[in-house]
């Protein structure tokens, strides 16, 4: 995922980036957008990107993103280490993935078997 942040003009974050897909029209982007602002804003070396996915609808299909919110937790080497669709994640959901991830080890990434969870902690 390192590349396809660098093709969207952003570096990732030195401890994980959280990646947004959202549409022009999707009012639960809005909220994810300030929720997850707020966490990069306290948490060193987390980044917040937000993806137009009605621009970028090949980077789409080949993530499999299926609808709007969607939020790809990437670790510090830009691998997809989470994933949430649909309702907004809380802060607490979203700093306790980020705790999570600091603490498992460099392989022991998880997410739904069908690729997306409803929240990003892990409890989906």
């Amino acid at each position: 995922m390192t590349a396809e942040l660098a093709a969207l003009g952003h570096v990732p974050g030195e401890v994980a980036t959280l990646l947004q897909f959202s549409t022009a029209f999707c009012a639960p982007c809005r909220v994810v957008r300030r929720v997850l602002a707020d966490v990069a804003a306290i948490v060193p070396g987390v980044r917040h990107v937000e993806v137009d996915a009605e621009s970028h609808l090949e980077l789409v299909r080949r993530l499999g993103v299926r609808r709007t919110p969607t939020v790809l937790v990437l670790d510090a080497e830009g691998v997809e280490a989470r994933r949430a669709s649909g309702a907004p994640p809380t802060r607490d959901a979203v700093l306790a993935t980020l705790a999570s991830l600091v603490e498992s080890a460099p392989g022991d990434h998880r997410k739904g078997t069908d690729g997306d969870s409803v929240g990003l902690s892990g409890n989906a």
